[in-house]
């Protein structure tokens, strides 16, 4: 697993902390809503997310999938096929981001819109 910000997790939003030390930043918390849908393939998932690098794409998904929130499959062939696809640990943050969601909708947008 990748350094994270804190050696302890001791204070009082120690809990808040360390979940967004697996999923917090700019691209994981879109790249997770997507997969809500179901599997997708890289190119949809890029497609999806907008206005990412394919390196920071691949970045964010594989701290993703070393965090156990998504599972990347390879097929073998030609050319290669990869599929990403929420795990059971991933799936358990469809009613927060889900949330998330609602909240921006009422909240974020009418906001940023003025």
């Amino acid at each position: 697993m990748k350094n994270t910000r804190f050696s302890s997790y001791d204070g009082s939003a120690c809990p808040v902390e360390a979940s967004l030390e697996l999923f917090g930043g700019k691209w994981k918390g879109m790249i997770l809503y997507h997969l809500l849908d179901g599997t997708l393939r890289f190119s949809e998932l890029k497609r999806k997310v907008g206005n990412v690098t394919q390196r920071m794409l691949t970045k964010q998904l594989r701290e993703l999938e070393e965090n156990g929130l998504v599972h990347r499959e390879v097929f073998p062939e030609v050319p290669p096929r990869v599929e990403y696809r929420l795990t059971e640990m991933g799936e358990s943050l469809r009613p927060i981001l889900l949330a998330l969601k609602e909240w921006g909708q009422h909240y974020a947008l009418p906001k940023l819109e003025k």
